[in-house]
């Protein structure tokens, strides 16, 4: 009996451990359901609170934060770098820079109108900028009246506007409105200093920095900026750099200047498209334009990052690179002391009505310009200026100094030869026109036969008007009819253009004019008389030293340049290695025998060193090493009053040419006082003494 009760209670164990773990499994069960719906109602709701962001962000308030990251961005903000100087031949600076501290302005790329006011009125308690710092026009004064929002407010109550109008509209009538009310509104002397800051930041492209003042900023003035540079955000305190001329500013005339208040408002288009800003200075003539791309060099590169109106970081990508050098053929000192050659005598050739004075030195064998000077003068006036470009552009009737070239033309026709080449000088009496004659022999009392180099020698028209006449087909006698025809100008100037007479000889530098070309139709046929003996057309003074190195070098016709080489800067600022170097170029190979070139040295050297009573260089015949060249005089009119150019071309040693010397005095009113010998001989004397030793190099033809 005890055995099965035992056996009931172990059966009862056992069911209800079954019964128990039954139980568990089905609670297991029935929880598993209940964490999948509590994870996917979390996951439900967490993406609506996403969407709900989403909305919040992109439909609510989209606009803003789109406006946020444009705030914050990332640009390339340049500078300036220093701008590459010139050297003459010696190495010696001509146009240097001079370094100072400056006021500068970087624009913030989200800065308003409100911001420039606002910055521009701190710093002008700090910092007097002057008409000769910053140029203030009166659109600058409206610009900066108006900045002011109550000003602009109450301008526009009395202006009528429309609905329709746009704020800029409206702004422009408020521009006409103070235009045509000048006394209804004025500036006080501190907002004026106050605008011209406005006007310079107002004026900067978005991450560009611009200049406040670049000179003369005072001690007091870089302290007060100093200290008070977290309330005027955008403003520095910077380096500018401005030319100096250690050499004198004289030589400006040749290496032209550089704009001071931004691009040259004839030239912002075009500047502007080439990558310019507005506020760059650069080169606005002469040199200093014609290599604006070397010598401005790269502007450095700074990554900026900004939150709003605030740079949170600047990180430099490129650290610019200053502007390469330009080292001129020119000899400072010597450029000097002819230009002071020229001031000397000027007088003496009675300058009263005359236009200026210029002269060239140049080596025939290569083109390059040893010294170019020249001053030009106002004769209503008296006023002289430093004009070394207007040899380059400044045409002249020259006179008889372009008579080889007419012998040459001659030889190169046929109408003479080396051996055949006598004619004899006497008035030219043509049926229609007046007599015309050489210097020595107007009335025919002096009628003599001359061969082309005594026909150089003594400057003889008539000479050269028979030449001409030959080459026309025209058979002359006294009292004959002209017969030439029109071409016959083109023929004349065919051979003088070969020389260099009459065209652009190609310099290195902007501005060079072809000269003046008179009239060449039928009923101007007679000056073709003239324009054989210089009193016709007109030349530049590099056009005549060109023609006449292509004489003294034996027919290479060479381009004239002042840009010898470009040089890199060392790290220490001194010259760096070449770059670039000009090499001589011949234009042209006049297709001509020596033996015609010898007649025309002949002649050349007869005029200085020749026995005739008529010669004119005599005057020369002392210098030494020997100098062959030509006079020139040519009868003018100036200012109403009869004058006379006076001019020359020539060359030393006469057997070993290696200087060129050409110059012109327009307007003169004293044809014997010799200035043209006077300043040709000391320039030869000084090329001697201060160029180039004349050691070794014989007198003789």
């Amino acid at each position: 009996m005890k055995e099965n009760l035992v056996l009931v209670k172990v059966f009862d164990r056992i069911k209800r451990l079954f019964n128990s773990q039954n139980r568990k499994k089905r609670s297991a069960q029935s929880v598993i359901p209940f964490r999948l719906n509590l994870l996917l109602w979390i996951v439900g709701i967490l993406l609506l609170m996403l969407t709900a962001r989403l909305f919040y962000l992109q439909v609510l308030n989209g606009t803003a934060y789109k406006a946020e990251v444009k705030r914050s961005d990332t640009s390339i903000q340049t500078n300036n770098v220093q701008r590459g100087m010139i050297y003459d031949s010696q190495g010696n600076v001509m146009v240097g820079n001079q370094t100072h501290q400056a006021i500068t302005y970087t624009k913030g790329s989200n800065v308003t109108t409100d911001d420039l006011y606002k910055i521009a009125n701190r710093l002008g308690r700090y910092v007097t900028v002057t008409n000769k710092n910053s140029r203030l026009t009166d659109r600058n004064e409206e610009d900066y009246y108006l900045a002011d929002k109550g000003r602009l407010n109450s301008v526009l109550r009395h202006v009528k506007t429309s609905s329709e109008d746009s704020d800029d509209d409206k702004y422009n009538k408020a521009i006409d409105y103070l235009s045509n009310h000048p006394n209804a509104w004025h500036l006080t002397s501190q907002q004026n200093n106050n605008a011209r800051i406005y006007a310079a930041m107002s004026g900067a492209y978005s991450l560009s920095t611009t200049y406040i003042k670049e000179t003369g900023v005072t001690a007091s003035e870089l302290a007060a900026v100093g200290e008070h540079l977290n309330e005027m955000p955008g403003v520095k305190i910077g380096t500018a750099w401005t030319r100096n001329y250690p050499q004198g500013k004289s030589v400006q005339s040749l290496t032209g200047t550089v704009s001071t208040t931004g691009l040259p408002s004839d030239e912002v288009n075009s500047l502007l498209s080439q990558g310019y800003s507005r506020n760059d200075s650069v080169g606005q003539s002469y040199l200093e334009k014609e290599y604006q791309a070397t010598l401005a060099g790269s502007k450095s590169q700074t990554e900026v990052t900004t939150n709003g109106n605030n740079v949170t970081k600047e990180v430099v990508k490129y650290p610019g690179k200053k502007g390469d050098n330009l080292v001129l053929t020119v000899n400072s000192k010597f450029q000097n002391k002819v230009q002071q050659i020229l001031k000397d005598n000027y007088s003496s050739a009675g300058n009263a009505y005359s236009s200026g004075v210029y002269a060239v030195v140049m080596n025939p064998h290569t083109g390059a310009i040893l010294a170019m000077a020249g001053i030009d003068r106002d004769p209503k006036t008296g006023k002289e200026t430093d004009d070394q470009i207007g040899a380059i552009n400044h045409p002249i009737t020259m006179g008889s100094v372009v008579k080889p070239a007419t012998v040459m033309g001659g030889l190169m026709s046929g109408v003479i030869t080396p051996t055949n080449n006598t004619l004899v000088d006497r008035p030219i009496k043509v049926e229609g026109i007046s007599t015309k004659s050489s210097w020595f022999n107007h009335t025919g009392s002096a009628d003599m036969s001359v061969d082309a180099p005594t026909a150089l020698e003594v400057s003889s028209n008539s000479y050269m008007m028979q030449l001409i006449m030959k080459e026309g087909g025209m058979d002359y006698h006294d009292n004959a009819k002209l017969t030439l025809k029109p071409s016959i100008f083109n023929k004349e100037r065919y051979y003088f253009n070969m020389f260099g007479l009459g065209q652009k000889t190609g310099v290195d530098l902007p501005g060079e004019t072809a000269g003046y070309t008179g009239p060449s139709d039928e009923k101007h046929v007679g000056s073709a008389l003239d324009l054989a003996y210089g009193n016709y057309d007109g030349y530049t003074t590099i056009q005549l030293a060109q023609y006449m190195s292509t004489i003294a070098n034996g027919g290479n016709r060479m381009r004239p340049y002042v840009v010898k080489e470009i040089r890199g800067t060392q790290s220490n600022g001194k010259l760096g290695p070449v770059e670039y170097t000009t090499q001589p170029q011949v234009q042209q190979v006049i297709p001509a025998p020596k033996s015609y070139f010898n007649v025309v040295h002949q002649g050349l050297y007869q005029v200085v060193h020749g026995s005739n009573t008529y010669i004119t260089g005599k005057a020369l015949a002392s210098v030494k090493p020997s100098i062959s060249g030509k006079t020139g005089t040519a009868e003018t009119v100036s200012e109403g009053h009869k004058t006379t150019t006076l001019s020359f071309a020539g060359f030393a040693p006469s057997n070993d040419p290696q200087v060129v010397v050409a110059l012109a005095i327009p307007g003169c009113t004293n044809s014997d006082g010799g200035a043209n010998l006077n300043m040709t001989k000391q320039i030869f004397q000084a090329y001697w003494k201060m160029v180039q030793s004349p050691k070794g190099f014989t007198d003789g033809e």
